[in-house]
């Protein structure tokens, strides 16, 4: 069983940043990739920003340029870095881990950008 853990967001200007952090507890399921989804009110959730095992990323298309996604060696924390914040960037963040036997998802963390 890992426990992920937001921290991070909060309220922000347009065009400022903001930086998640994803803390993972102590875990013998191998890892494959973390990341980021986000939720935005009345609509699905989406992907945001994934790190595979073999440093690969992927992101949405709306973030590309703007957001960067990156971990620590051990996969124990995974970090995304928010530039250039549009209020259509409005959500909750989730953290995600894919495992060997499962996917693990944190409770979230709201960022909200408005003027």
């Amino acid at each position: 069983q890992v426990q992920l853990v937001e921290s991070g967001g909060g309220l922000v200007q347009p065009g400022g940043s903001l930086r998640l952090s994803c803390a993972a507890s102590r875990s013998t399921d191998s890892v494959y990739a973390m990341g980021w989804y986000r939720q935005a009110p009345g609509k699905q959730r989406e992907l945001v920003a994934t790190i595979m095992i073999d440093k690969s990323t992927n992101y949405a298309d709306s973030v590309k340029g703007r957001f960067t996604v990156s971990r620590d060696k051990a996969w124990n924390t995974v970090y995304l870095q928010m530039n250039s914040l549009k209020p259509e960037d409005t959500a909750v963040y989730y953290c995600w881990r894919k495992s060997r036997h499962r996917d693990y998802w944190g409770q979230g963390t709201q960022v909200t950008v408005s003027s």
